[in-house]
């Protein structure tokens, strides 16, 4: 009754819990129950007027690709952690690795990671334990390629495209895409760079080794029921200056005109879609890029935007993006 009269006559316009307590020591009701008593009364009497946040389910893992979301393809991601120091100023970085299904780890660390040497990584661990379908980075020149150039089609994008396997590169300064590998990568730091102290790169390196040994056994099973891996073929050999050929994957965010910009260029999408996220599929081998609508509520819903022609130059690979 208190809480209708202040909602219809109270100057103040309040009649929350606060304002019915108020209002009942102002009176001088005897044993006036407190707020979260009153508040419990309230919800109890369907008489409150919030409204409760409205939680959606996440969407499936790699969402953004549909045979990934459904389990029908693995995705391997990778990140390089910097800016860790040995004592006695030996600088180190760690490319890491995982998988999103199986959740198989990798991580080397170096002095220094680079393009050569993560191309070395991946063809290491490819051959151990096979293809996935795709590769996924962020837009680290090192994976990538050189920024300063139109057209840049780097190492580790050389060889995924070589083995068949699609890279996938994230949006910019966008989170939850890079999820599971920026979660090893806390790990990691936790279970490995934290927990001793070393005197030298040799040891970080064969203690990171038994730890992804340990890890890799705890999880066999997980491995195990991931999606089938393709086996790395023995005749294989790496074609820097080989034209590059297959699909490339690029997840980005639309500006406010509705373009998307990638590959040192910038396309039209779709006027009607600002600020919003699209995946991107160059086909190298159509001359065709593809842009795709993604909506983490609606993740299944990934129509066509529009299609425009691409053509990749041919010219020579310099190795600028070895950096």
């Amino acid at each position: 009754m208190v809480r209708r009269e202040l909602k219809e006559t109270s100057d103040l316009g309040e009649f929350g819990a606060v304002a019915i307590h108020r209002e009942l020591l102002e009176r001088s009701i005897a044993s006036v129950p407190s707020l979260r008593t009153i508040g419990r009364i309230l919800e109890r009497r369907g008489a409150l007027d919030g409204r409760r946040r409205l939680r959606h389910r996440p969407p499936p893992l790699g969402w953004y690709l549909p045979d990934v979301a459904e389990g029908r393809s693995e995705l391997d991601s990778f990140d390089v952690v910097e800016g860790l120091v040995i004592e006695g100023g030996i600088a180190v970085d760690i490319l890491n690795g995982i998988s999103l299904h199986g959740g198989l780890i990798a991580s080397w660390p170096d002095t220094a990671i680079t393009a050569t040497k993560s191309v070395e990584a991946l063809v290491q661990h490819w051959r151990t334990f096979g293809l996935p379908a795709y590769a996924q980075f962020d837009n680290d020149s090192r994976f990538q390629g050189t920024h300063r150039f139109p057209d840049s089609i780097g190492r580790v994008m050389r060889l995924c495209l070589s083995l068949n396997v699609t890279p996938v590169f994230t949006p910019p300064r966008e989170t939850g895409f890079q999820a599971a590998i920026e979660s090893f990568n806390g790990r990691w730091q936790a279970k490995v760079w934290q927990r001793f102290h070393y005197e030298s790169l040799a040891g970080l390196q064969a203690q990171s080794a038994r730890y992804v040994a340990a890890y890799r056994g705890r999880l066999m099973s997980r491995v195990e029921r991931a999606p089938e891996r393709r086996p790395f073929s023995q005749q294989w050999q790496l074609d820097l200056q080989a034209h590059p050929c297959g699909r490339m994957v690029f997840l980005r965010r639309t500006s406010e005109q509705g373009q998307v910009s990638l590959l040192g260029h910038t396309f039209p999408v779709d006027k009607n879609w600002p600020h919003r996220l699209v995946r991107a599929e160059v086909d190298l081998d159509a001359s065709l890029i593809s842009f795709y609508a993604l909506r983490r509520r609606e993740p299944k819903g990934q129509r066509l935007l529009t299609t425009v022609e691409y053509r990749l130059p041919r010219k020579p690979f310099t190795g600028a993006s070895s950096t």
